[in-house]
């Protein structure tokens, strides 16, 4: 899942820094335990480490690697390149809005609570005015496929983020499975990690031009 050297990961059990627990001098790790760690730590890793979890995922999930997870997702219906929300609840309401406009959405009220939930465990908002909106767990009975929505605030908006910025770039995901959403937010928060193709997304005027923008930094990332 994490994609790296076993030793580092004991080191890193050793020192406390991942949870498990020790049984009869030998590290055992709780799949669960793990996942919820990687959430909540995923968006602040550097870039290697997250390439690392990428190439993790990648293999746990036995797809190739170039493959294009976040491109498929991007559909016109659930990208705005301006939403007039001035508060963290309306953001997160028409987000939502959005995914239900793609009809993947069975039941678009366990969406928003579940989103809702999970802000109030702790913020997704990141450093650089941008947020993650998620759930806590997968969705497989209210999803009927993934979602990604993309939404950028015409002005920003606080949203819990560490360093007092405001929020105004938005991508709420939502997948039916742990490792699917795990692989997503990885590739995306690698996806991230360029300022000028933030600022690139913060000026495109149309869905269509955000989709592009998209497909070729997944491009790039992966190397193709």
């Amino acid at each position: 899942m994490l994609g790296d050297d076993i030793r580092r990961v004991h080191r890193m059990a050793d020192q406390g820094k991942i949870p498990c627990r020790k049984v009869g001098g030998q590290f055992r790790f709780h799949r669960a335990e793990i996942t919820e760690w990687l959430q909540q730590h995923m968006t602040t890793m550097p870039r290697g480490d997250l390439v690392q979890v990428d190439a993790g995922m990648t293999t746990q999930r036995q797809v190739r690697a170039d493959e294009a997870i976040v491109t498929p997702l991007l559909r016109v219906e659930a990208i705005a390149p301006q939403i007039g929300s001035r508060t963290k609840s309306s953001a997160l309401r028409e987000l939502v809005a959005l995914a239900t406009q793609t009809g993947m959405v069975y039941d678009d009220v366990a969406l928003l609570e579940a989103v809702q939930e999970r802000e109030q465990l702790s913020t997704t908002a990141l450093e650089g005015g941008i947020a993650i909106p998620h759930p806590h767990q997968p969705l497989p009975y209210t999803l009927a496929d993934s979602i990604l929505v993309v939404a950028r605030a015409s002005q920003g908006l606080v949203f819990g983020a560490r360093d007092g910025a405001l929020t105004d770039l938005f991508f709420l995901i939502a997948s039916q499975d742990d490792h699917h959403h795990l692989h997503l937010l990885a590739r995306l928060c690698r996806m991230l990690h360029d300022e000028d193709w933030v600022d690139q997304l913060r000026e495109a005027d149309s869905a269509k031009a955000i989709i592009e923008l998209m497909a070729r930094r997944e491009r790039d990332v992966l190397g193709r």
